[in-house]
């Protein structure tokens, strides 16, 4: 295995003590067997993904980073093939991978995601070990889990857990996609409140700085982790009330105070938290040039509306077909409407955000409990028309048919 050839590096990958314990074992073992077996990539397990989801269960074997070699990355990716490809973005590709004992000796079967680095320059760089640093550490049930990672030559990549049902953004955004529930829209939003509260409140806070759509993912259950720590920030201590920092992150969900004067705070992820939600309430983009102007900014078109209760229920998706409780939309929007509050200061904290959101997960799943027995009643034989009456001897009530 190469080595990152640089201080900056070493003290990164020096300070996961938990993980330099392993790294001498696991690449001197590996080294030992490429020279005795002199394995080639036919010799190797195809690493079609997924095999079966019950290989995500395997994910909590791997408490420790992994320091991966070139070789093995590019084994499971069948050299970086483009039909093995879930994404791309900023940092660079994502392509899907499978990882076993027939990769190495001691690996458990899991599918895995490999992001590889765009060669273009220091800033990337920064970004890769920014990642290896906040990931390598943390542990969440909603941050996506930091599997290994490989830092050979000027090659720089991270292997993450497999996420089965990709973005939230594509789900809510593409055409082809079924549109998500009420109830699973809610479950995501408390998901990823839950991930931006830990960060928020870990004994060294940090920042998140890129809270987007396309940096939540899914798992089989619709389980929401944050993705892409790139940007990511070691918030303000003691004294500080913000962070410095050259603004980067994405145009629709920074916040306005963070964009004009580069001072970054744990109320600056809050922000960027109510552009989501409304992307969730609402099912549009938080910029979508395709729309009439006025209604091209999501928070412009949608804020003004929040504080109005006859006008509020307008935003609400409407592919949703008003599978919702009203009382449970209001106070969605009411929070909407707090997170994105012009003042840095009236936004709640994310603990905040987590105990307003808990309570409408029990609104949801009455909600979804409802529509099951109209989709049961449906099925038994009541005809889709809004007086419809079950022929004797079906004892089912009429069904209301949208």
């Amino acid at each position: 295995m190469g080595n990152c050839g640089t201080k900056e590096e070493s003290a990164v990958v020096a300070a996961q003590s938990q993980v330099n314990s392993q790294l001498s074992q696991l690449a001197s073992r590996n080294s030992f067997l490429e020279k005795k077996h002199n394995r080639s990539f036919s010799d190797l397990s195809d690493p079609s993904t997924p095999r079966n989801f019950a290989d995500s269960r395997n994910i909590a074997i791997y408490t420790d980073v992994i320091a991966f070699s070139l070789f093995e990355l590019e084994t499971i990716t069948k050299s970086f093939r483009t039909d093995y490809v879930l994404g791309e973005g900023g940092f660079g590709t994502v392509y899907k991978g499978y990882i076993d004992e027939n990769v190495r000796i001691g690996l458990k079967s899991l599918p895995v995601a490999v992001k590889v680095l765009n060669k273009q320059g220091l800033q990337g760089h920064k970004e890769w070990l920014t990642e290896v640093n906040f990931l390598g550490q943390l542990r969440h049930p909603n941050l996506v889990k930091l599997i290994g990672y490989c830092c050979e030559d000027d090659h720089r990549l991270l292997v993450y857990e497999f996420m089965f049902r990709g973005s939230l953004e594509n789900h809510l955004f593409r055409k082809t996609t079924s549109p998500l529930s009420w109830a699973t829209r809610m479950m995501i939003a408390l998901g990823a409140a839950k991930g931006l509260a830990f960060l928020h409140n870990a004994d060294k806070p940090v920042i998140y700085r890129d809270f987007k759509t396309s940096n939540i993912l899914l798992d089989t259950d619709y389980t929401a982790k944050l993705s892409d720590f790139g940007l990511a920030k070691a918030g303000p201590q003691g004294d500080e009330t913000h962070v410095s920092t050259r603004v980067m992150g994405t145009y629709g969900y920074a916040a306005p105070e963070y964009v004009m004067t580069g001072h970054l705070t744990a109320r600056s992820d809050v922000y960027s938290f109510g552009v989501v939600l409304l992307e969730l309430l609402t099912g549009r983009k938080s910029i979508d040039k395709t729309r009439p102007s006025k209604e091209q900014s999501l928070v412009d078109w949608a804020r003004p509306k929040l504080s109005d209760k006859r006008k509020l229920l307008q935003t609400i998706d409407p592919r949703l077909e008003g599978e919702y409780s009203p009382r449970a939309a209001q106070k969605a929007c009411s929070l909407a409407y707090y997170c994105l509050s012009q003042n840095p200061k009236a936004r709640p904290l994310m603990s905040d955000v987590v105990e307003t959101l808990e309570p409408l997960q029990e609104s949801s799943t009455t909600v979804n409990h409802r529509m099951q027995r109209r989709l049961t009643a449906t099925s038994m034989g009541c005809r889709p028309t809004p007086a419809a009456k079950c022929p004797p001897p079906c004892t089912v009530p009429a069904c209301r048919v949208r």
